[in-house]
């Protein structure tokens, strides 16, 4: 799928959740069927490879101790993670894939 095609499916699926937000707090639709559209319009969580991670703490132009702080991890943690002694996961490789596509704005 090329970036402007994912670009353009973002952006359909951010105002149909959008719209579903809307009707869910009108009662229109019930917190099931809410909780089926959040799940649908969520961004794919991708592993990343340590040159990915390296790269991304780079581009913020930051130190690994400071990126360790934003992610709420040890600076031990991001060397590993750089070195691909060890990968993220769970809640830290959310972050990591929200500071790919938002830089670190988008989760300061």
């Amino acid at each position: 799928m090329s970036q402007a095609s994912r670009k353009a499916q973002s952006k359909t699926l951010a105002i149909i959740h959008e719209t579903m937000s809307g009707l869910h707090k009108a009662g229109v639709i019930d917190r099931e069927t809410m909780r089926h559209f959040d799940a649908g319009c969520l961004a794919p969580v991708e592993k990343l490879a340590p040159e990915d991670i390296r790269a991304l703490r780079e581009r913020e132009q930051i130190s690994q101790p400071v990126f360790a702080h934003y992610l709420n991890v040890s600076k031990g943690t991001i060397s590993k993670w750089e070195r691909g002694e060890k990968t993220p996961d769970g809640p830290s490789l959310k972050l990591l894939n929200l500071v790919k596509r938002k830089g670190l704005e988008g989760i300061i």
